[in-house]
Formats: C-alpha cells, structure tokens, sequence
C-alpha cells in the first residue's frame, strides 16, 4: 500500500491531539460537575444507561475522524480488478503442415477445438478478432464482441502452403492499431489496405512513440503455429514491432518437437516445432510460450489464457473507501448518541 506521504504525516500527528482533546474535555468536565442529592439523579443527568455509553459515540467520532484524515493520505492498494475493455487477436495457422497427426484427429482441427472452447469461456465485452496465416495472412474476422461470429470465421478455415508467422504477427498489429500506419501489402499479397486513416497521403505517416514492452494493457495477440517460417518476415522483427506498441504475444506451439513426416500432391516433409523462435516471440514482447504437445495440453492452455486475459493487478487509489468508512462511523456516532441521550453531544 502506498500514500501521500505529507498528509498521511499530518493524519498520525492529528490522532494523537485529538485523543488528548477527549480527555482534557472529560477532565475538565469532571472538575466543573456539582454535586447532586442522590446517585439516582447522578445517573439520569449522566444518561440513560451504563456509563460506559456515553464513551461510545466519541470513540466512534473519533475513528471517523481517523478514516478520513486517512483518505486525505489517498492511500493506494495493489487490487484484481475486471477489465472494462479488453481486445485478443487470434492469429492462428492455416498452413499445409497443420494436417499433421501428432494431436488427434490433427493438428488444424484440435486448435479449432481448443480456440472455440477458449472463445465461448470469455465475457461477452471482451472483443476478439482472428487473423488467420500461411503464405500471407488475412482478418478472418475483424474483432468483435459477437463470439458467435468468431467461432464462425475459425470453423471456416482452409489449408495453404507455406508458413509466414512474422506476417501473422504484423497483421494482428495492424488490425489492433489501424492507425499506426503498418505497411502490411508485404504480408497481405494486397495492393491496398483500409486500414489507413481517411484523408491521409499515400506517403504521409503517422507519428509513432515506442513504449514499454507490455506497457499496453487493453490488448494482446495469441498466436498458435506449429512449423517453422518459410515465407514472409523475420518472425523476431515483427515481435520487436509488437514490443515497441506494449502488445504481448502468447505463443503456443503446437504439435510435436520430434515431428511428423506428410505429404500434399506429391511431395513430403517432416514438420517440426520450432520452439526457439516462439519463446523468443514471448520473451521480446513480455508475452509467455505454452507447449501443446496433446489436444488435452491445449485445452488447459487456453483455459489458462482465459483467466489471465480478463483481470488485471494494478495499484489503485482506495482514498473513497475510507471517506465511505469515515462517513459510515460519522452516522454510527451520532444515531447512538440520539438513541441513548435523546441528543448529538
């Protein structure tokens, strides 16, 4: 817990007098009450009741007192809270290599599973979209917060040859950040892209800050690939990109590190995992590496990226909750004293 550390000074120097005021006042009430004929007469004039009442609303005043010279500190708490907004793209691969058998039934269909299932487990104000990657990569579906729709686009998904995970990465990037002006025609094989801003030149850019890896809270990228690059960019320079913009990028890698050999219209190959290169994705963007060597491992990936992708820890000021406390106490204090002495003293 952290404060404003001048007045939290001025709250412990304050509590102290105050506490001394009471007994002076007690004191000095003491030394100026008359003596009265009977004990009887003593007791009502003192109140109704035990004399250990009429030191409870005071008590109470005083705690009040406490609680919101406390708030003037405006204390601050690490706290788990719901993000209010929060934007996933799932960039998964579609390339020819996924019809391997290692994960049954295969590879392309246990993601399917596992992303439908991770997909339905998310609040319905969470958005996500899908970027879908093999020679090129293309939005399957823009991010929304229709999971239907999402679960749609992935059940639609089709084979191609070649693997480009940089381009993967980079167009997640530029579907997060339209308007950050990521050239994308390199990995697109488009002419054109929408993204750029309305009324923006061809050649004009626009202005562009780093920040701090993993800085950027509202959004992240979930990429799930099991082969190695052929085509397309460095898959260690677009992370860098999704570094500079605070995007973490979780990897899963799918399949097996031994391989499999398959063979499409007459030729094979053993596909591989390429584990390096996607802990180092992870680790440049301050992202984590699952493995999925089974269809069971990626259920409990994603049910682990579920949990993580909806909270968020961070310090947060609590200065109302004691203000709240203190006005609580505050209306304590002076419903007692009505009830048991028929006045607010």
């Amino acid at each position: 817990m952290s404060f404003y550390w001048p007045s939290l000074l001025w709250t412990l120097l304050a509590l102290p007098l105050l506490v001394l005021l009471y007994l002076w006042i007690l004191k000095r009430r003491k030394r100026s009450s008359v003596r009265l004929a009977s004990v009887q007469v003593a007791r009502l004039a003192l109140g109704k009741g035990p004399g250990w009442r009429r030191h409870v609303p005071p008590a109470l005043l005083l705690l009040a007192l406490a609680a919101l010279l406390f708030a003037t500190a405006r204390p601050a708490a690490k706290i788990t809270l719901p993000l209010s907004e929060r934007t996933i793209i799932l960039a998964m691969d579609v390339s020819g290599s996924m019809r391997a058998e290692d994960i049954k039934p295969n590879r392309l269909v246990a993601s399917q599973e596992a992303a439908k299932t991770f997909v339905r487990a998310l609040p319905r104000e969470v958005r996500v979209g899908v970027v879908a990657f093999a020679g090129t990569a293309a939005v399957v579906q823009a991010p929304t917060t229709s999971h239907e729709d999402v679960i749609a686009a992935i059940d639609r998904f089709q084979l191609q040859r070649a693997t480009a995970t940089g381009s993967g990465i980079i167009l997640s990037l530029a579907t997060l950040f339209p308007d950050h002006g990521i050239e994308i025609q390199h990995v697109t094989g488009q002419r054109n892209f929408p993204g750029r801003p309305i009324g923006k030149a061809a050649d004009e850019k626009p202005k562009f800050t780093p920040v701090e890896p993993g800085s950027h809270k509202s959004a992240a990228i979930i990429m799930l690939t099991d082969g190695q690059r052929t085509t397309g960019p460095d898959p260690l320079d677009a992370a860098k990109m999704a570094a500079e913009r605070g995007v973490r990028v979780y990897t899963v890698g799918m399949g097996t590190t031994s391989g499999e050999v398959i063979g499409f219209e007459g030729w094979s190959m053993r596909v591989r995992l390429d584990e390096e290169t996607l802990k180092n994705i992870s680790v440049l963007t301050h992202g984590e590496y699952f493995y999925a060597g089974t269809a069971e491992d990626l259920n409990k990936v994603y049910e682990s990226l579920s949990s993580r992708m909806v909270v968020e820890t961070k310090e947060t000021e609590i200065t109302a909750l004691f203000a709240a406390l203190g006005a609580l106490l505050a209306v304590t204090a002076a419903g007692l004293s009505l009830w048991w002495f028929g006045r607010v003293a």
